[in-house]
This record gives C-alpha cells, structure tokens and sequence, in this order.
C-alpha cells in the first residue's frame, strides 16, 4: 500500500525505522504499518484535510516531536507509554495487575497553550494521570490504578468540555475509553479506540462526548452489508423519508429509553405532539416500540436511513 502512496505522493519517503525528532521532521506526517513494520512521511503541504483524516483511519498516526519545544519535558514514562502505544514500542514494566483507562481528546486548534490545558484537565481526576500529546491538537490522558475504579459520569463530563472551553475558547471532543486490565495487547486494544473515536469525530459532529457503546451502534450500522441494509429500509425508508419529523423523533424517543418527558423536553415539543407522532409511526408500521426486539429493530433502522444521508 505504501507503494501506491509514493505513485500518489512523489515527495513521500519510506522509512524502516521510527523518524527521528529533529528541526525536518516536523514538516512531515508519519503513518506507520504494522503488517509491514514501516512508516511513510507524507509532507504536510501535500496533504489535503480529507486525505490527511482517511490515512489517519487507515493507519497509526505520528507526528515527531520538534526540537526545542515544551514537549520535550516528557517524562521517561510518558515517553515510554507514548512508543508502546503509538509506535509498537516495549510495554512499560511494573504495570502487571494495574487496571489502565485511556481517555482520547481533540482540541479543534493548533495553536493552544498545552501546559494550561493539561492543568486544567488533570483538575477533573481523582488521582494523578498521565497527559501525552500525540500532536499539535491531540492527546490521550492515562488513568492507572490498582482497582477497578468508577467511570466519569456524563455530567462530569460535560462540566470537564465546558470548563476547558470557556477558559481557552476552544471546542474540545472526548472518547472515554474502558478500563481494561494490563496486559502487551493493551496497545492494539487502543488502537481499536482509535479507530472508534476517528470515526466518530467523522459522523457524529453534533456531540462532543463519545464511549464504545455510545458509537459502536453506529459503527455497525455504517458497515452492514449493502443487502443488510436494502432489507432494514425496505420496511422504513417511506415512512422515514414521507415525515422527517417523525423520523427524528421515534430516534429521539428510542435514545431517551422510551422516556416521553424527557424526550419532548429535548425536542422542544408537548408531550401530546410526541405521543401523537409515536401513534402514527405504530399506525404505519404495526411496530410497538416498547417491545424489546421491535425497539432494537427500529433504532438500527434509525441509524442505517441516517448514515446514507
């Protein structure tokens, strides 16, 4: 594939090992292959936003730290778990028996003061974690304990984005990942996060708070066979294209746990306007949506008529 990648960028170079921190590097992007253990670097001046995030998904990403910046104060950990994680490095020793979480993070700006943002993020954790930045705008923060701790909660959550957003007038996304047991396959486990947390910032653009289980639904939906697919919306696609309206809300309803309340509040609706558009999507499907298999049926749907549009 690198192959290719040189034919479409002449500029490109091939490298067997892992590119060096210095004063050039940093006017290259670097994609690593772990089936063929080798990197390209790609100039940044040759790469689109659209190619620049479609290799990012194919590929593990790196971008060498310069010479004489902040980063360089990286502690010998946090170079450590920065090459296991991103470059197929060795695992950090003494972390047997430790339960690890990593937590991703984008700021949609370059230009940030990092020690500030790492202060003020470190404020919302419990205990010490370990903030590394795997470029200008990206991050991950490393969560170590000796036990299986409590997650974060979604308020927490949102008072973390919002506290960092009006402090630095940037707009910030997470995906919080699970607490997994430590073990050398740690670093393919996170790369799968990755994988999850790119395709997110790529479809759910409206939310800025993402888990496994918030966007595997739609990971799923978006890679059902092309046939799976034609069957989901043989049985919806006129109700949902004939009123959009109700298309929105049975997913709200869906996503709020059947909730009326709740869900007429976010919609911004009466709750007799929801109850109504629910009894007319039951009167043209036959669907009861408070029936498990029906409601699971539904949602899947939901998602696949959302992500061909």
């Amino acid at each position: 594939m690198f192959t290719k990648l040189l034919a479409l960028f002449p500029n490109a170079v091939l490298v067997q090992d892992k590119p060096a921190q210095s004063l050039s590097s940093g006017h290259f992007y670097f994609f690593f292959d772990r089936s063929k253990n080798e990197w390209i670097g790609i100039p940044r001046t040759d790469l689109s936003e659209k190619e620049f995030t479609l290799l990012k998904t194919l590929y593990d990403f790196y971008e060498p730290i310069p010479l004489m910046s902040e980063s360089n104060s990286l502690s010998p950990q946090a170079i450590l778990w920065h090459d296991f994680l991103f470059l197929n490095g060795k695992p950090p020793a003494n972390k047997s028996g430790f339960y690890i979480r990593i937590v991703q993070f984008h700021l949609n700006k370059n230009e940030i003061e990092k020690m500030e943002i790492e202060s003020g993020l470190r404020g919302f954790f419990s205990d010490e974690v370990l903030i590394i930045w795997e470029n200008g705008n990206t991050g991950i923060i490393i969560e170590c304990h000796h036990y299986k701790s409590t997650s974060l909660s979604e308020k927490e959550l949102i008072a973390m984005i919002e506290t960092v957003e009006s402090d630095f007038f940037i707009k910030i996304l997470f995906y919080y990942g699970k607490q997994h047991l430590f073990t050398n396959q740690l670093a393919e486990i996170f790369q799968e996060e990755k994988e999850f947390f790119t395709f997110a910032q790529n479809t759910l653009q409206k939310e800025q708070v993402f888990s496994f289980e918030r966007v595997f639904p739609i990971y799923v939906a978006y890679h059902l066979p092309k046939l799976l697919k034609q069957k989901l919306n043989k049985a919806f696609v006129d109700v949902f294209q004939e009123d959009s309206e109700m298309f929105s809300t049975i997913k709200a309803f869906l996503e709020n746990n059947l909730n009326a309340s709740l869900t007429a509040k976010k919609l911004y609706v009466h709750r007799n306007t929801l109850q109504y558009r629910v009894d007319k999507f039951t009167e043209k499907t036959g669907i009861q949506l408070k029936d498990f298999y029906s409601a699971f049926t539904v949602f899947l749907a939901c998602l696949v008529f959302e992500s061909k549009e």
